[in-house]
């Protein structure tokens, strides 16, 4: 398999994709909105979108299964699986907020081989495969250089269905706010993770997260130079809820400062 050039061909159709996306968003009073679970909302636009991307992915690849969002396609596949988040950042969608994205990551067996991210409201597509340099549209990307956490601007998200772990994760804003360049929520976990990836951000951290949230930005980060892991420091990250991920030079302090609060 071409890995390079499937992930060309990925681009295109979530480039097309995002167009219909921004076409949809002069409309919002027409969104249809769906509530799915508390602060968790879904419109007609995800849900186009998304069989929009099941169709053009299953022409790529027609043995690949899928797991999405919106449960468009319940196929599975053998070997390969896209994971998939048709509009990441819904609610700001709703609401005209930037940034929204779409995140497309194919899986092969346990391995994630490609990922795309699309921020729509910039146009900016970042994507990387297997042993490749990370790319924003067209321009090879790179983690950011800084060493200390002290000097890292860092992003996270808000829970907002699971609020098991709220108090610990309150103590985490407040320990960031305190001991970093500052702390943002932007509202979209692909688009944050994929900032990491070009040096915007140093680090990102959340928990209660889905695999369509993560799994292309994952791969992209590591192709930029960056680490990821769980809050044990593990590698349950893209099915266990929750991510550590950052530049790779201040990785070992970051993932300490968050373990320390956040496992107890």
């Amino acid at each position: 398999m071409n890995l390079e050039r499937l992930c060309a061909d990925v681009c295109v159709i979530v480039g097309e994709t995002a167009k219909f996306i921004s076409s949809e968003l002069e409309k919002r009073v027409e969104l249809n909105i769906e509530v799915k679970g508390t602060h968790n909302y879904v419109t007609h636009v995800d849900k186009t979108a998304e069989k929009m991307l099941v169709e053009g992915l299953s022409s790529l690849l027609p043995e690949s299964g899928f797991i999405a969002e919106e449960g468009t396609s319940t196929k599975r596949g053998d070997t390969y699986n896209w994971i998939i988040d048709p509009l990441d950042g819904t609610t700001n969608y709703i609401h005209g907020l930037p940034p929204f994205a779409i995140s497309v990551a194919l899986m092969a067996d346990e391995e994630i081989v490609l990922g795309v991210v699309y921020e729509i409201s910039l146009k900016e597509c970042f994507y990387a495969w297997k042993d490749s340099k990370a790319y924003l549209n067209g321009r090879e990307i790179r983690v950011s250089k800084v060493d200390k956490v002290n000097n890292s601007l860092i992003a996270t998200g808000f829970p907002y269905t699971n609020f098991a772990h709220l108090s610990y994760f309150m103590e985490t804003i407040r320990f960031f706010m305190e001991n970093s360049h500052g702390l943002r929520r932007l509202g979209s976990a692909a688009t944050d993770i994929a900032y990491i990836a070009c040096g915007r951000f140093e680090a990102f951290y959340e928990y209660g997260l889905s695999p369509w949230d993560v799994a292309a930005g994952i791969l992209i980060v590591k192709q930029a130079g960056g680490r990821v892991s769980d809050f044990r420091g593990g590698n349950n990250y893209l099915f266990g809820g929750e991510i550590v991920i950052s530049n790779d030079l201040v990785f070992d302090e970051f993932l300490e400062d968050v373990k320390s609060i956040m496992i107890r």
